[in-house]
């Protein structure tokens, strides 16, 4: 395959995610404690239900993509910034698997105010980490455009 085409895909799924997480960090999940005790168990549902496509789908292009660029980097791009967008992908997995979904999972349960302020806080290392991603890619695609 094209390592500029895979670089190209890997930087759409990055930016995607990068967009995404910002609105739920910024948005999404600072609404969680309005939604009521009454409504929240199925209102925790929902969102689960609803965001796994849209998320995950992504998250699964981008853990791919940026694979495949550690095996085959584009001229110009250098092996170390592969495997740093592979490190902070696996960051990214390795936050959502032992921080968020655990959180998500309490929140099944009911509303805790604890759990989400866990939930809210911890999200902003896969903030930071897809926005580092973001700049890591946006810099090479301007170096690769030169």
């Amino acid at each position: 395959m094209n390592s500029n085409l895979i670089f190209v895909l890997n930087l759409l799924a990055t930016w995607y995610m990068v967009g995404l997480i910002w609105m739920v960090q910024i948005v999404h999940y600072n609404l969680f404690d309005r939604v009521g005790q009454d409504k929240f168990v199925q209102y925790e549902a929902d969102h689960g239900r609803l965001i796994t496509p849209i998320v995950g789908v992504p998250m699964l292009f981008e853990i791919v993509t940026a694979g495949l660029l550690v095996m085959s980097t584009p001229a110009g791009f250098p092996k170390w910034a592969a495997w740093l967008g592979i490190a902070l992908v696996i960051a990214i997995w390795l936050s959502t698997a032992l921080l968020q979904v655990p959180c998500h999972n309490r929140l099944m349960e009911g509303f805790d105010e604890v759990i989400y302020r866990k939930l809210v806080n911890t999200n902003w290392i896969r903030t930071v980490f897809w926005s580092a991603r973001g700049l890591l890619t946006g810099y090479f695609l301007l170096k690769l455009m030169k």
